[in-house]
């Protein structure tokens, strides 16, 4: 990929530029020149033949919109000259793919905890988890405190979860905001969870600890803040200590590739997520499928104009209704607020080189490589199958990672080619799309995907990949950890109260 431009897909009938372009440069494609009309920022696309207006625009062998006029060879495609063919819901058929797609043994293994229920964990560490936001503040002191206290010996680190809920929502929102937060308290990721309730909220603190069905005693514990005598804080700390002194006991231990889950994710991407840092991922999601481990596709609204391509995959047809219905469903979200389908890409995108939510989406999905869909699961939902899975929730990168998480993921893998430094509640791998990224922000980036652009092989890079996500999950800090970025943050669609 060493060149300064691509195509993408023989069918495409644009090119995207892996440099900056002039006015008046030449791209020379299997002898046919193209001279560029205007200045063409890297990540960007340069359309290759005159079109007509409504004219559908190929890239990665799908239309990715239309002309909004004329338009003719060695110009600029962008936000402005094409629109989205989005609107609103659709009626699918199912048509699987008959590829093969095959297991493999593998005998590398990462260094996890392994806990009682079977679980793995990447990381041991004391989580308070409020059930309603009003006691946000006394979960943040007694982390402080028994981070002081213990300075960490023996544990990853102590964290207090706080987030605005548990109160003054209805239905849906209540319910959502509840499974998340048993997700979180369930996590393997946790050796200990101090759940801290007010006493008083929608949330009620001792119903909500029977949704989290057969727990451990001893590693879950419940202090409900309005039923303490006297100072909380020392009561809080005494649980924390008992939790501190099981969690410390834990060590890593060898654990198979099949135990491993992962979370995919992007954001602010550019042109180039969809050639370099979210076909890697893909590669690695394969490779890991293919031993028995799971991988999970979220982002739905970023799904749409490449729904049929993840339908298709779905193992059965029970799959693909429901992947029928994770679909629609959204759009009908959007489409209830009176938004419309189509509008997604956000400034950072369109500047970086995305110009409608369908050419977002096919760079988007390519996340989750060719592995056939065996499981999808509503908001909230917990982890069953082995595999690709897809699961419902928004692009938002904090709601969407934070969904990843609570579903079960150990690690998210994070694609971007503007660059974040955010984290979600578990490790937040960032890989950048571009060389530039990871030279500016080495702070916030984990791998570099752009060796990709500068002749790195597709195997070569996926091997160095594999390297380091087993090194995170046997405990290698992220740059998010380092930096101490991790926060949560949950989906809201309802009435507040």
């Amino acid at each position: 990929m060493n060149k300064s431009f691509i195509k993408i897909n023989p069918a495409d009938n644009v090119v995207v530029c892996l440099r900056a372009f002039s006015k008046g440069e030449v791209i020379d494609l299997d002898g046919k020149q193209t001279v560029l009309l205007q200045d063409t920022p890297a990540g960007h696309k340069v359309l290759l033949e005159d079109v007509v207006a409504g004219t559908d625009i190929i890239k990665y062998g799908y239309p990715i919109g239309h002309a909004r006029e004329d338009l003719k060879a060695g110009m600029w495609v962008n936000e402005n000259n094409l629109k989205t063919n989005l609107s609103g819901t659709l009626t699918y058929e199912y048509h699987p793919v008959e590829e093969k797609f095959e297991s493999k043994a593998d005998e590398r293994t990462f260094m996890g905890y392994r806990r009682a229920n079977g679980e793995v964990g990447v990381r041991n560490e004391i989580w308070i988890v409020p059930t309603v936001g009003c006691v946000n503040g006394i979960a943040e002191r007694l982390a402080a405190a028994l981070e002081k206290e213990t300075q960490c010996k023996g544990i990853d680190a102590v964290h207090a979860w706080h987030h605005n809920y548990g109160c003054s929502q209805l239905s849906g929102d209540h319910e959502n905001t509840r499974k998340v937060l048993r997700d979180i308290v369930l996590h393997p990721n946790a050796g200990g969870v101090l759940v801290l309730g007010l006493g008083c909220e929608n949330n009620q603190p001792e119903e909500f600890m029977k949704l989290l069905g057969d727990y451990d005693p001893k590693r879950v514990k419940l202090m409900v803040t309005q039923k303490v005598e006297g100072d909380e804080m020392e009561a809080g700390l005494a649980l924390l200590r008992e939790l501190y002194a099981e969690a410390s006991k834990d060590e890593r231990t060898p654990c198979p590739l099949s135990m491993l889950r992962v979370g995919l994710k992007c954001g602010g991407s550019d042109g180039f997520s969809g050639i370099t840092a979210n076909p890697l991922v893909g590669e690695f999601s394969d490779f890991l499928v293919a031993r028995g481990g799971t991988s999970i596709l979220t982002e739905v609204p970023e799904m749409f104009g490449a729904e049929t391509i993840l339908m298709n995959r779905c193992v059965n047809e029970e799959l693909f209704e429901r992947t029928v219905h994770l679909i629609n469903d959204f759009k009908e979200y959007f489409l209830s607020h009176g938004e419309p389908v189509g509008e997604n890409p956000s400034p950072g995108n369109k500047a970086g080189g995305i110009s409608t939510l369908e050419d977002k989406a096919l760079g988007c999905t390519q996340k989750c490589g060719r592995a056939p869909v065996q499981g999808v699961l509503m908001y909230g939902d917990r982890l069953q199958s082995h595999g690709l899975n897809l699961l419902s929730a928004p692009g938002n990168d904090l709601v969407a990672a934070t969904a990843l998480a609570a579903a079960g993921c150990q690690i998210v893998l994070f694609t971007t080619g503007r660059g974040t430094p955010f984290g979600t509640f578990i490790p937040t791998m960032k890989i950048s799309t571009n060389n530039d990224l990871f030279t500016r922000k080495p702070n916030w980036i984990d791998f570099n995907a752009g060796e990709l652009v500068s002749g790195t092989p597709m195997p070569a890079l996926l091997d160095k990949f594999v390297d380091k996500v087993l090194a995170v999950a046997s405990g290698e800090p992220t740059r998010n950890e380092e930096n101490g970025y991790r926060e949560i943050s949950i989906f809201k669609n309802g009435v507040t109260l």
